[in-house]
């Protein structure tokens, strides 16, 4: 008696009732799956892209916002500050480095950071060829920028204004890559690594194109003069985005971000204060639709337990015969915990392919700069975890809707039954 044939016939015998518990337990497995991805994303990108910076400095406004684009890169800057200023600060005896960053351009959605050498260090980011980065224009892409993209050394590239992918403000200056990083999962992975000079010059040159297109009828002498003098001024004008601090003791937290807020126009922010905060705001929402989850798995259990309870009852002449015939309580019971467990097995597939789904799209909307490696894989422990809640339900209503086997008389079936 082949009991799982059986069982795939009772399942195609009530489509509806099968495609009804399939859907509302897969429902309930991607709400689930998916804020726990979310959320382990979440904590894995607050932890893993500190980078061991302590403090944050930019110009003025938000200090959540600041945090967000200068350490997760998914944000606009605040602004720039002037980079004299930034290196005065960078001179306190209480900090151990002071790494700038300067950023306003991308290629193709990645970000292009002007920086020095020791950004390099936060993010115990190493070469996998090439060398570093020596001169204006060259520059060293994230392991994730270099396999998306398919760049490789020597390729040379125009970089667009803004941080958004455009094809409309495009910059006349190439960059040429010269290093390609191994893979860190962290943000640099999907940075475009490059000096300072890079920036400013790219951005100087079109500073100058605009001044010559304003004076295009001075005369030449006066014009030479101008364009000095301008100069002269911009050297002295440099600015950088932000500020990337590490303290050399853990008292200059204390001190040293109230003393910049009050007697500087710039802001310092704290990032694992400002992330926490911001993961308390989100933790609400996240348990939220967790418990939104949990009582539709509860649903879908109840519809689930419906359907085999239903099934027993209304075929319980065709499982007398079948126990006339041989059959015993064990393969019957076995039939249905096959029905249980096939909609089980077919609802996490669904579930599944649904999270996925459902992430790449969010992700894909929000546009390239949360799109690019931000969401993580969801750890095995907590998939099991969801695993077994799901399997623990399931064996509760198959036991619930078996009883009926268990207590039958099968004499009293089959005579009212005739």
């Amino acid at each position: 008696m082949n009991i799982w044939r059986i069982s795939f016939k009772n399942i195609k015998s009530k489509p509806l009732y099968t495609l009804l518990s399939v859907f509302i337990l897969s429902l309930s497995i991607t709400l689930l799956l998916g804020i726990q991805q979310l959320k382990s994303s979440f904590e894995f990108q607050m932890e893993n892209n500190l980078g061991g910076v302590d403090m944050v400095i930019g110009a003025k406004g938000s200090p959540l916002q600041l945090v967000l684009s200068s350490i997760l890169h998914i944000d606009n800057p605040t602004g720039n500050i002037p980079y004299k200023e930034a290196l005065k600060i960078g001179k306190n005896p209480m900090i151990k480095t002071a790494v700038p960053i300067s950023y306003g351009d991308n290629y193709r959605g990645f970000r292009i950071v002007g920086t020095s050498p020791e950004f390099l260090t936060l993010y115990k980011a190493e070469l996998a060829t090439g060398k570093s980065v020596e001169k204006s224009l060259e520059v060293i892409l994230g392991h994730q920028v270099a396999e998306q993209l398919q760049l490789k050394l020597g390729d040379t590239f125009l970089s667009s204004h803004g941080l958004v992918e455009n094809d409309v403000d495009i910059h006349d200056d190439e960059f040429i890559v010269v290093g390609i990083l191994k893979p860190t999962q962290k943000v640099i992975d999907r940075l475009i690594v490059s000096n300072l000079e890079s920036i400013w010059d790219v951005h100087d040159h079109e500073d100058h194109d605009e001044e010559e297109g304003k004076h295009h009828d001075h005369d030449k002498e006066g014009e030479h003069e101008h364009k000095h003098e301008e100069d002269h001024v911009h050297d002295d004008d440099k600015e950088v985005t932000s500020l990337l601090i590490s303290f050399r003791s853990p008292r200059a937290m204390l001190t040293l971000p109230r003393r910049i807020n009050k007697k500087t126009n710039m802001q310092a922010a704290l990032p694992k204060y400002e992330l926490d905060k911001l993961y308390e705001y989100t933790g609400v929402g996240f348990t939220t639709i967790t418990w939104i989850a949990y009582l539709i798995l509860i649903i879908s259990g109840m519809t689930i337990f419906l359907s085999l309870y239903k099934m027993v009852k209304e075929r319980a002449f065709d499982l007398a015969l079948l126990r006339t015939y041989g059959a015993s309580n064990f393969q019957l019971i076995k039939m249905v915990a096959y029905e249980g467990f096939s909609i089980v097995g077919l609802a996490f597939i669904v579930g599944f392919l649904f999270t996925k789904l459902g992430l790449y799209l969010m992700f894909q909307f929000q546009g390239n700069s949360l799109q690019q490696s931000l969401i993580q894989e969801l750890p095995l422990q907590q998939a099991l975890k969801i695993i077994g809640l799901v399997f623990a339900m399931i064996i509760i209503s198959i036991l619930l809707a078996i009883y009926p086997i268990i207590k039958m008389n099968i004499s009293k079936i089959l005579s009212h039954e005739k």
